[in-house]
């Protein structure tokens, strides 16, 4: 049966909401969470960044929701800290933990002042972090000098069962390299043909049979036009295509880019309507491709009414 989980945007909203938000969602029956991992906001209109790593340990005690965490080890992380704090979530809250692990954007990870490596670069620093944390997670003690530098470490608190690592792509060709060392993958909701696309790529890399999680951008209101504005406020900074995404360093440079933006140009990328119908119709579509847990994202302010017309209207005609 599909997992629905409750999506914990760390760049909207205070951890203290937040953490009301999952205690909400898990009593309606949200039975999953996940939580982003910004050092900065897409937005200086969205305004928060709390640290995820912190909050993760408080949420997971507070529900018995599972919960990932999307973040990038290598530059702003090294892969040895991931791997302890990972390591220390799993063993206290066995099976209910998880990490996707990306090649990250210059918006979090700059502020380290090491430059931004091109791409290619990136998803080799990312598969050095991940041989190092899954050794750390067997009990090796791990040498290794590539991109990442480490030496003589051994991980000493390590959980009965290791977290899953989920490989992040947002791309078809990141997808088809994540598929051949991911536990699974996790991508956002594009359009329909585009996202089957990444699923094929993801299988054809090696992932046929693992998880497909997705992170359904959404926006749920009492009307259409609030529906609208709502995700048109919060969330016209994050429709770029990758590249853009992954290099812009400041929230002011996508506040800059996204003034060409206009209200109707929000809909290929997140999925705007008051209708529970329709979101009905396009959530039962991403489990028709294949994905087995959605984490639903309410990109506007306006969570309470999310969670409640969600699971008593719309989740439960999803749950068969």
């Amino acid at each position: 049966m599909a997992q629905f989980g409750y999506h914990a945007s760390h760049e909207q909203f205070k951890p203290s909401e937040l953490l009301k938000y999952v205690q909400a969602a898990h009593q309606a029956g949200f039975n999953a969470a996940l939580s982003s991992d910004h050092f900065q906001p897409w937005s200086d209109r969205q305004g928060e960044s709390g640290y995820a790593w912190s909050w993760l340990g408080a949420a997971l005690q507070a529900t018995q929701l599972s919960f990932g965490v999307v973040c990038a080890p290598g530059q702003r992380y090294h892969p040895a800290i991931i791997a302890q704090a990972a390591a220390t979530l799993a063993e206290m809250y066995p099976n209910r933990f998880w990490v996707a692990l990306g090649s990250g954007q210059a918006l979090n990870e700059q502020i380290t002042a090491e430059g931004w490596p091109a791409k290619s670069k990136r998803n080799q620093r990312l598969l050095e972090c991940v041989d190092i944390i899954r050794a750390l997670w067997a009990g090796e003690t791990v040498t290794h000098h590539g991109i990442v530098q480490i030496e003589e470490a051994k991980l000493y608190t390590r959980p009965t069962v290791a977290p899953r690592i989920i490989g992040a792509a947002i791309t078809p060709k990141t997808a088809e390299w994540v598929g051949g060392w991911a536990d699974g993958l996790i991508t956002v909701s594009h359009p329909y043909d585009k996202l089957k696309e990444v699923v094929d790529a993801f299988h054809r890399g090696g992932g046929r049979g693992k998880p497909l999680c997705l992170k359904v951008q959404l926006s749920y209101a009492q009307d259409e036009e609030q529906a609208l504005q709502g995700a048109y406020d919060q969330w016209r900074t994050n429709i770029f295509a990758s590249p853009v995404l992954s290099e812009f360093r400041h929230p002011q440079q996508f506040d800059a880019a996204a003034q060409f933006v206009k209200p109707e140009d929000m809909h290929p990328y997140v999925r705007i309507s008051a209708k529970p119908e329709q979101h009905i119709e396009w959530l039962q579509q991403y489990l028709d491709l294949g994905f087995s847990e959605l984490y639903l994202h309410n990109v506007n302010r306006e969570q309470e009414a999310f969670i409640e017309t969600f699971s008593q209207k719309i989740l439960p005609a999803l749950s068969h």
